[in-house]
Protein backbone atom coordinates (compact mmCIF):
# COMPACT_ATOMS: atom_id res chain seq x y z
CA UNK A 1 0.00 0.00 0.00
CA UNK A 2 1.35 3.44 -1.32
CA UNK A 3 1.80 5.59 1.93
CA UNK A 4 0.20 9.64 1.13
CA UNK A 5 2.36 11.57 -0.55
CA UNK A 6 2.76 14.15 1.83
CA UNK A 7 4.28 11.61 4.18
CA UNK A 8 7.56 12.72 3.15
CA UNK A 9 7.46 16.12 4.44
CA UNK A 10 8.05 17.39 8.04
CA UNK A 11 5.32 18.08 10.73
CA UNK A 12 7.50 21.13 11.76
CA UNK A 13 7.15 24.13 9.69
CA UNK A 14 10.78 25.81 8.85
CA UNK A 15 9.96 28.23 11.24
CA UNK A 16 9.54 26.34 14.56
CA UNK A 17 12.63 24.21 13.48
CA UNK A 18 14.57 27.68 13.50
CA UNK A 19 13.18 28.42 16.50
CA UNK A 20 14.35 25.19 18.51
CA UNK A 21 17.68 26.26 16.98
CA UNK A 22 17.16 29.21 18.83
CA UNK A 23 15.86 27.73 21.87
CA UNK A 24 19.19 24.79 22.05
CA UNK A 25 21.45 28.27 21.64
CA UNK A 26 19.51 30.29 24.53
CA UNK A 27 19.97 26.69 26.63
CA UNK A 28 23.98 26.67 26.33
CA UNK A 29 23.86 30.06 26.19
CA UNK A 30 22.84 29.53 29.91
CA UNK A 31 24.64 27.20 31.17
CA UNK A 32 27.59 28.39 29.28
CA UNK A 33 26.91 31.85 31.35
CA UNK A 34 27.20 29.83 34.35
CA UNK A 35 30.09 27.54 33.99
CA UNK A 36 28.47 24.36 33.72
CA UNK A 37 29.89 21.79 31.31
CA UNK A 38 28.09 20.66 28.70
CA UNK A 39 29.05 16.68 28.35
CA UNK A 40 27.94 14.01 26.05
CA UNK A 41 27.31 10.26 27.25
CA UNK A 42 26.38 6.61 25.38
CA UNK A 43 22.80 6.49 24.04
CA UNK A 44 23.44 2.66 24.40
CA UNK A 45 23.88 0.74 27.50
CA UNK A 46 24.37 -2.62 28.86
CA UNK A 47 21.88 -1.75 31.79
CA UNK A 48 18.67 -0.51 31.73
CA UNK A 49 15.72 1.62 33.65
CA UNK A 50 13.89 -0.41 36.18
CA UNK A 51 11.46 1.81 36.76
CA UNK A 52 8.18 -0.50 36.20
CA UNK A 53 6.12 2.77 34.57
CA UNK A 54 8.96 3.42 31.95
CA UNK A 55 9.82 0.66 28.65
CA UNK A 56 13.23 1.04 27.65
CA UNK A 57 14.40 0.34 23.76
CA UNK A 58 16.64 -2.95 23.61
CA UNK A 59 18.44 -4.44 20.47
CA UNK A 60 21.34 -6.70 19.85
CA UNK A 61 24.72 -5.92 18.94
CA UNK A 62 26.08 -8.26 16.47
CA UNK A 63 29.83 -7.06 16.27
CA UNK A 64 33.10 -8.09 17.48
CA UNK A 65 32.82 -8.47 21.22
CA UNK A 66 34.86 -7.44 24.24
CA UNK A 67 32.44 -9.08 26.84
CA UNK A 68 29.35 -8.19 28.27
CA UNK A 69 25.74 -8.96 27.23
CA UNK A 70 25.10 -8.66 23.60
CA UNK A 71 21.67 -7.06 24.39
CA UNK A 72 21.73 -3.35 24.66
CA UNK A 73 19.03 -0.58 25.90
CA UNK A 74 18.38 2.74 24.46
CA UNK A 75 18.75 5.39 27.34
CA UNK A 76 15.80 6.53 28.94
CA UNK A 77 17.56 9.29 30.32
CA UNK A 78 21.34 10.19 30.52
CA UNK A 79 20.87 9.90 34.34
CA UNK A 80 22.92 7.64 35.49
CA UNK A 81 25.80 8.19 33.35
CA UNK A 82 25.85 11.66 34.04
CA UNK A 83 25.75 10.42 37.64
CA UNK A 84 29.21 8.30 37.15
CA UNK A 85 30.79 11.43 35.78
CA UNK A 86 29.69 13.48 39.00
CA UNK A 87 31.44 10.64 40.96
CA UNK A 88 34.35 10.69 38.93
CA UNK A 89 34.87 14.70 39.51
CA UNK A 90 33.50 16.30 35.98
CA UNK A 91 31.81 18.84 38.31
CA UNK A 92 28.84 20.62 37.77
CA UNK A 93 27.10 19.24 33.91
CA UNK A 94 24.30 19.10 31.69
CA UNK A 95 23.69 17.05 28.34
CA UNK A 96 21.23 17.99 25.93
CA UNK A 97 20.22 14.83 23.41
CA UNK A 98 18.25 12.17 22.49
CA UNK A 99 16.51 9.77 24.80
CA UNK A 100 13.71 6.84 23.57
CA UNK A 101 11.00 5.38 25.68
CA UNK A 102 8.83 2.73 24.46
CA UNK A 103 5.32 2.71 24.49
CA UNK A 104 4.71 6.77 25.08
CA UNK A 105 3.08 8.40 21.94
CA UNK A 106 0.67 11.21 21.78
CA UNK A 107 0.00 14.67 21.46
CA UNK A 108 2.64 15.34 24.23
CA UNK A 109 4.89 12.52 23.86
CA UNK A 110 6.87 10.56 20.70
CA UNK A 111 8.97 7.74 21.77
CA UNK A 112 12.33 9.26 20.60
CA UNK A 113 13.03 13.34 22.41
CA UNK A 114 15.02 15.43 23.43
CA UNK A 115 15.93 15.79 27.25
CA UNK A 116 17.92 17.97 28.80
CA UNK A 117 19.10 16.80 31.70
CA UNK A 118 21.56 19.00 34.64
CA UNK A 119 23.38 18.54 37.77
CA UNK A 120 24.12 20.96 40.67
CA UNK A 121 27.17 20.12 43.36
CA UNK A 122 26.43 20.98 46.87
CA UNK A 123 22.71 22.22 45.94
CA UNK A 124 19.21 20.86 47.25
CA UNK A 125 16.19 20.31 45.17
CA UNK A 126 15.13 24.15 46.56
CA UNK A 127 17.96 25.70 45.32
CA UNK A 128 17.99 23.95 42.06
CA UNK A 129 13.83 25.71 41.70
CA UNK A 130 15.69 28.78 41.86
CA UNK A 131 17.56 27.77 38.93
CA UNK A 132 14.61 26.23 37.08
CA UNK A 133 13.21 29.14 37.11
CA UNK A 134 15.38 31.59 35.84
CA UNK A 135 15.93 29.03 32.38
CA UNK A 136 12.46 28.61 31.94
CA UNK A 137 12.47 32.54 32.41
CA UNK A 138 15.33 32.96 29.55
CA UNK A 139 13.42 30.87 27.24
CA UNK A 140 10.18 32.48 27.78
CA UNK A 141 11.78 35.41 26.93
CA UNK A 142 12.06 34.54 23.70
CA UNK A 143 8.53 34.54 22.90
CA UNK A 144 8.26 37.95 25.29
CA UNK A 145 6.54 36.08 27.44
CA UNK A 146 7.17 36.44 31.45
CA UNK A 147 6.09 33.19 34.21
CA UNK A 148 4.49 34.13 36.87
CA UNK A 149 6.10 31.68 40.16
CA UNK A 150 4.32 29.85 42.60
CA UNK A 151 5.63 27.58 44.66
CA UNK A 152 3.53 24.48 46.62
CA UNK A 153 4.05 21.86 48.90
CA UNK A 154 2.31 18.81 46.78
CA UNK A 155 -0.22 18.69 50.27
CA UNK A 156 -0.63 22.06 49.62
CA UNK A 157 -1.65 22.10 46.19
CA UNK A 158 -4.30 18.58 46.60
CA UNK A 159 -5.74 20.74 49.72
CA UNK A 160 -6.10 23.82 47.33
CA UNK A 161 -7.16 22.04 44.22
CA UNK A 162 -9.22 19.10 45.76
CA UNK A 163 -9.78 19.91 49.30
CA UNK A 164 -7.91 17.20 49.83
CA UNK A 165 -4.69 15.68 52.12
CA UNK A 166 -3.00 13.60 49.79
CA UNK A 167 -0.71 11.91 52.75
CA UNK A 168 -3.96 11.05 54.92
CA UNK A 169 -7.07 11.02 52.33
CA UNK A 170 -8.45 7.16 51.99
CA UNK A 171 -8.48 5.54 48.56
CA UNK A 172 -12.09 6.10 48.38
CA UNK A 173 -11.88 9.51 49.17
CA UNK A 174 -8.79 10.06 46.58
CA UNK A 175 -11.09 8.16 44.20
CA UNK A 176 -14.58 10.94 44.99
CA UNK A 177 -13.10 13.51 42.68
CA UNK A 178 -12.52 10.83 39.55
CA UNK A 179 -16.34 9.79 39.28
CA UNK A 180 -16.84 11.63 36.69
CA UNK A 181 -14.65 9.65 34.69
CA UNK A 182 -16.01 6.08 35.72
CA UNK A 183 -12.82 4.65 36.78
CA UNK A 184 -11.95 1.07 37.94
CA UNK A 185 -10.14 1.50 41.07
CA UNK A 186 -9.11 -2.32 40.34
CA UNK A 187 -5.55 -2.95 40.63
CA UNK A 188 -4.79 1.05 41.17
CA UNK A 189 -2.25 1.95 43.96
CA UNK A 190 -2.51 4.91 45.81
CA UNK A 191 -0.01 6.42 43.79
CA UNK A 192 -1.70 5.79 40.80
CA UNK A 193 -5.04 7.52 42.27
CA UNK A 194 -3.06 10.34 43.15
CA UNK A 195 -1.38 10.85 39.83
CA UNK A 196 -4.73 10.03 38.02
CA UNK A 197 -5.96 13.24 40.00
CA UNK A 198 -2.81 15.61 38.90
CA UNK A 199 -3.72 14.34 35.48
CA UNK A 200 -7.07 14.76 35.60
CA UNK A 201 -8.22 17.99 37.51
CA UNK A 202 -5.42 19.43 38.90
CA UNK A 203 -3.68 20.29 35.63
CA UNK A 204 -6.29 20.78 33.56
CA UNK A 205 -6.99 24.70 33.99
CA UNK A 206 -3.69 26.23 35.31
CA UNK A 207 -3.53 29.84 34.53
CA UNK A 208 -1.33 30.01 31.03
CA UNK A 209 1.68 32.06 32.45
CA UNK A 210 1.40 30.25 35.50
CA UNK A 211 5.04 28.19 36.67
CA UNK A 212 4.21 26.12 38.88
CA UNK A 213 6.85 24.44 41.48
CA UNK A 214 5.86 21.61 43.39
CA UNK A 215 7.58 19.78 46.08
CA UNK A 216 7.73 17.30 49.23
CA UNK A 217 6.32 14.64 47.60
CA UNK A 218 5.10 11.00 48.95
CA UNK A 219 7.97 8.85 49.94
CA UNK A 220 6.56 6.02 47.47
CA UNK A 221 6.85 8.00 44.50
CA UNK A 222 11.24 9.37 45.60
CA UNK A 223 12.53 7.40 42.47
CA UNK A 224 16.01 8.84 42.55
CA UNK A 225 15.64 11.07 45.77
CA UNK A 226 16.73 11.27 48.79
CA UNK A 227 14.05 11.25 51.49
CA UNK A 228 13.67 13.96 54.48
CA UNK A 229 11.70 13.49 57.80
CA UNK A 230 11.18 10.32 59.12
CA UNK A 231 7.91 8.18 59.84
CA UNK A 232 4.39 9.97 58.42
CA UNK A 233 6.23 13.15 58.21
CA UNK A 234 8.82 11.45 55.66
CA UNK A 235 9.20 13.27 52.31
CA UNK A 236 10.61 12.78 48.87
CA UNK A 237 13.08 15.54 48.42
CA UNK A 238 11.89 16.14 44.98
CA UNK A 239 10.01 18.94 42.41
CA UNK A 240 8.37 19.01 39.67
CA UNK A 241 7.43 22.10 37.38
CA UNK A 242 4.59 22.60 35.36
CA UNK A 243 3.42 25.51 33.14
CA UNK A 244 0.26 26.11 32.11
CA UNK A 245 -0.50 22.61 33.61
CA UNK A 246 2.33 20.88 31.62
CA UNK A 247 4.36 19.07 32.85
CA UNK A 248 7.82 19.98 31.73
CA UNK A 249 10.68 19.31 35.11
CA UNK A 250 11.36 16.51 37.77
CA UNK A 251 13.79 17.21 39.62
CA UNK A 252 15.76 15.44 42.71
CA UNK A 253 17.77 16.06 45.87
CA UNK A 254 20.00 13.14 44.98
CA UNK A 255 19.88 9.96 46.70
CA UNK A 256 23.70 8.98 47.01
CA UNK A 257 23.47 5.79 49.52
CA UNK A 258 23.94 2.84 47.09
CA UNK A 259 22.58 -0.01 49.43
CA UNK A 260 19.19 1.78 49.61
CA UNK A 261 19.72 2.51 46.00
CA UNK A 262 20.17 -1.20 45.12
CA UNK A 263 16.95 -1.91 47.40
CA UNK A 264 14.82 1.00 45.00
CA UNK A 265 16.05 -1.10 41.93
CA UNK A 266 15.04 -4.09 43.56
CA UNK A 267 11.91 -3.32 44.47
CA UNK A 268 11.37 -2.43 41.11
CA UNK A 269 12.10 -5.84 39.83
CA UNK A 270 9.71 -7.05 42.08
CA UNK A 271 7.22 -4.97 40.52
CA UNK A 272 7.58 -5.82 36.87
CA UNK A 273 7.38 -9.65 38.65
CA UNK A 274 3.89 -8.77 39.96
CA UNK A 275 3.19 -7.73 36.64
CA UNK A 276 4.83 -10.50 34.61
CA UNK A 277 6.89 -7.91 32.83
CA UNK A 278 10.04 -8.18 31.17
CA UNK A 279 12.51 -8.69 34.11
CA UNK A 280 15.43 -6.03 33.38
CA UNK A 281 19.49 -5.89 34.17
CA UNK A 282 20.06 -3.08 36.76
CA UNK A 283 22.81 -0.84 36.69
CA UNK A 284 25.70 -2.29 38.35
CA UNK A 285 28.52 0.63 36.91
CA UNK A 286 26.11 3.46 38.52
CA UNK A 287 25.68 1.20 41.88
CA UNK A 288 29.70 1.11 42.00
CA UNK A 289 29.78 5.01 41.35
CA UNK A 290 27.41 5.45 44.54
CA UNK A 291 29.86 3.52 46.20
CA UNK A 292 32.57 4.89 45.21
CA UNK A 293 31.09 8.17 46.64
CA UNK A 294 28.83 10.29 44.56
CA UNK A 295 28.99 13.80 45.82
CA UNK A 296 26.08 15.77 47.40
CA UNK A 297 24.32 17.11 44.33
CA UNK A 298 20.60 18.00 42.90
CA UNK A 299 19.69 17.34 39.32
CA UNK A 300 16.68 17.82 36.93
CA UNK A 301 15.47 16.78 33.62
CA UNK A 302 13.27 19.42 31.57
CA UNK A 303 11.16 17.83 28.28
CA UNK A 304 12.58 20.31 25.67
CA UNK A 305 9.84 19.44 22.98
CA UNK A 306 7.21 19.85 25.58
CA UNK A 307 8.95 23.61 26.24
CA UNK A 308 8.75 24.56 22.58
CA UNK A 309 4.98 23.03 22.81
CA UNK A 310 4.74 25.46 25.60
CA UNK A 311 6.67 28.72 23.35
CA UNK A 312 4.95 28.45 20.28
CA UNK A 313 1.56 27.58 21.68
CA UNK A 314 1.18 24.48 20.24
CA UNK A 315 -0.89 21.25 21.68
CA UNK A 316 1.13 18.58 19.35
CA UNK A 317 4.27 17.65 20.20
CA UNK A 318 4.15 16.91 15.92
CA UNK A 319 4.26 20.47 15.53
CA UNK A 320 7.71 21.16 17.13
CA UNK A 321 9.90 18.10 15.60
CA UNK A 322 10.92 17.72 12.22
CA UNK A 323 10.14 13.82 11.98
CA UNK A 324 7.80 12.37 14.84
CA UNK A 325 7.20 8.76 14.98
CA UNK A 326 4.27 8.41 12.22
CA UNK A 327 6.92 9.97 9.94
CA UNK A 328 9.69 8.75 10.84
Amino acid sequence: MTEPAFEWRPGAAVEALRFRAGLNRCIRGFFESRAVLEVETPVLSAAANTDPNIRSFALDYSGPQAGGSRRRYLRTSPEFALKRLLAAGVGDCYELGRVFRDGEAGGRHNPEFTMLEWYRLGWDHHQLMDEVEALLQDCFALVGRRLVPRRLSYAELYRESLGLDPFEASCAELLQPLALWSIDPEGLSRDDLLDLLMSHRIEPGRPPDELLLVHGFPPSQAALARLEGEGSAARASRFEAYVGGVELANGYHELTDADEQRRRFDQDLATRYRRADHALPMDTRLLAALQAGLPDCAGVALGVDRLAMQLLGSRNIDDVLAFAQHRA
